[in-house]
């Protein structure tokens, strides 16, 4: 029985078909899992690249475009898209949910034997695929691809490069900042990666996590044809903040050893005032009481802030709320 969704290569390409089935047996159906938010002007180019790059190497293939609620009309676009591209299949989203989220409602949705993740700016090149491909079949589970050059501002380049440093350091991994969402995963992983449920999730720490065999690939990062990237400082910020908070529990151990130390500190100061006052009296002043009360205090507080966040993330994870829902799903049924 043959399944909805996807257009058949014509059969312009059997020549280039029948070579590739000497060489690496029966070609792949494919899947492309593109989140759109803030580039409706981009996915017209991107969806004539996609299909230039796809006809040649799978012999079925769909592009999800996940309309992560774009404040730019996407959806429309999207809709407009599939009379000229009837492979494309669009999931608009209720609301905003964020683009690794997006990525999982995408994933959820797809039925090739492999899916390719990719952002919707044309600054990942869709030429690149057949690369990432081939790099798979050489017995790797996940193949990324590695930025040799980013095209973001200095001050973005920056932090990613701290941020991902401090990363590893948290994680004891070893997580590269040159990396982005652009990669290949076989269907055994995007099953695995669609049994995670918790809400704050990185996609790329995820597949880290994973632990299968993972490859690369080389590519330059494309300038942005049109538009601005979603991630404003806020954002970005927000983002990182979640990765140090919620992907890892060092922060709550380090609190632990804070305490103890500041326990330490404390009764050898009360030693400290004991001795003061059995020798030379009571103590001129309590300016340094004070300070070590300031001080303590502060302490305190931040380290109940950091556990309030985890238990709060803990009650949000608790209500068991869908990780996203799904608005409208838009598809051309031709036979896969």
């Amino acid at each position: 029985m043959t399944r909805p969704g996807v257009r058949r290569v014509h059969k312009g390409c059997k020549d280039k078909r029948d070579m590739a089935d000497r060489n690496s047996g029966e070609l792949p159906k494919i899947s492309v899992v593109v989140p759109v938010y803030g580039c409706a002007p981009c996915i017209d180019e991107l969806c004539a690249r996609l299909k230039k790059s796809l006809d040649s190497l799978a012999s079925e293939y769909e592009i999800i475009l996940v309309d992560d609620r774009s404040p730019d009309n996407a959806w429309a676009a999207i809709i407009n898209l599939q009379a000229h591209y009837p492979e494309v299949k669009g999931i608009r989203l209720s609301r905003n949910f964020g683009q690794h989220i997006a990525i999982s409602a995408g994933l959820a949705s797809a039925r090739g034997d492999y899916a390719i993740v990719m952002d919707c700016d044309l600054q990942d090149p869709p030429e690149k695929i057949a690369e990432l491909y081939s790099k798979l079949k050489e017995g790797y589970d996940v193949v990324l691809a590695h930025r040799e050059v980013r095209n973001h501002s200095f001050f973005r380049i920056a932090a990613a490069r701290a941020y991902f440093r401090l990363m590893s350091y948290l994680t004891d991994a070893n997580i590269d900042g040159s990396f982005g969402t652009f990669s290949i995963l076989s269907r055994k992983v995007i099953d695995s990666f669609l049994q995670f449920n918790e809400r704050d999730r990185h996609y790329l720490f995820i597949l880290q996590w994973l632990g299968f065999k993972m490859g690369s690939i080389d590519y330059e990062h494309q300038d942005r044809p049109r538009g601005r990237s979603a991630y404003s400082l806020k954002r970005l910020l927000r983002h990182a903040m979640d990765g140090i908070f919620f992907q890892v529990t060092i922060l709550l151990r380090w609190i632990v050893m804070l305490g103890f130390l500041f326990a330490i500190f404390g009764l050898a100061l009360a030693a400290f005032f004991v001795y003061r006052y059995f020798v030379y009296g009571s103590l001129e002043g309590w300016t340094s009481v004070v300070v070590l009360i300031l001080v303590c205090t502060g302490v305190l507080l931040s380290s109940l802030g950091v556990v309030g966040l985890y238990i709060g993330k803990i009650f949000e994870q608790a209500k068991e709320r869908p990780l996203y829902v799904i608005d409208v799903v838009a598809e051309r049924r031709i036979p896969w």
